[in-house]
């Protein structure tokens, strides 16, 4: 009996040993500056998942540092190359919060934007001759919305004249978004909720070059409601404006055939 007892004891510790070697920690007797190394190199080899690991490790191992601030960053990017947007963004406010003197401040707001723009998926939608206009513009106002602040609060940032670039991308993607969402309501009869759409996205976005079709639109939803004058209102100023334009209603001038 004490045979079998001792015999237990030792394979109950044979088995502890076991499973504390492999539950150690390959990091512990790593220096942050290595960590920050190993991760980096993940990021190099597109191992975007355990990138991420190392810096949550890295946050603890060297918070109140610079170099924590380094790696949430960082973290941020990673989720965004993982098409994690979500916690991309999570990620970035919260640094945001936190960190509101950090001298990287101006690129956490910028990457936030970045983020939501979706830059990659922009430009294979672009490659596809996919109207970036049709589908949901929530994430493509909250990019506007952090670039507006970049520029508002860093004007001198590096990262400005890019966002500058991507504003008046999407000032004109949210203005044809609006007449997308017309057209659909004005090829459906729907003609009060098409007039109510194009008159926002006139109202809402001057200057940008959807106004000459969304004129042509409002002039079309007019028309359709046996509003003459102010038909021939919206073609006088659509002449004015817009020379080379027909100054006529149009019939279902959405589609090709």
């Amino acid at each position: 009996m004490l045979i079998r007892c001792r015999l237990s004891a030792v394979l109950l510790a044979l088995l502890l040993a076991a499973c504390s070697a492999f539950d150690k920690d390959p990091t512990a007797s790593w220096t942050v500056e290595k960590i920050y190394s190993e991760a980096r190199d993940e990021m190099s080899n597109l191992q975007y998942e355990k990138a991420i690991k190392l810096y949550e490790k890295l946050e603890g191992r060297a918070a109140g540092t610079t170099l924590a601030q380094q790696a949430q960053l960082e973290k941020a990017f990673a989720y965004f190359k993982n098409k994690d947007s979500a916690l991309a963004v999570s990620t970035l406010e919260r640094f945001i919060k936190i960190h509101p003197a950090s001298p990287a401040l101006d690129y956490a707001i910028y990457l936030k934007g970045v983020v939501n723009f979706n830059d990659e998926t922009s430009v294979f939608d672009f490659l596809a001759k996919q109207d970036l206009a049709d589908r949901d513009q929530k994430a493509a106002k909250e990019s506007f919305e952090s670039f507006k602040e970049l520029v508002y609060r860093f004007p001198e940032s590096k990262y400005s004249e890019d966002a500058r670039m991507r504003m008046a991308y999407m000032v004109n993607t949210l203005a044809r978004s609006e007449l997308s969402v017309a057209r659909y309501y004005f090829k459906r009869g729907a003609y009060v909720a098409a007039l109510n759409r194009v008159q926002t996205a006139i109202q809402e976005y001057q200057g940008t070059p959807a106004i000459k079709d969304a004129l042509q639109l409002l002039a079309d939803c007019y028309d359709k409601l046996g509003l003459q004058q102010l038909r021939d209102d919206t073609l006088r100023v659509l002449a004015l404006n817009y020379p080379e334009q027909p100054a006529t209603p149009t019939k279902r001038w959405w589609k090709i055939w």
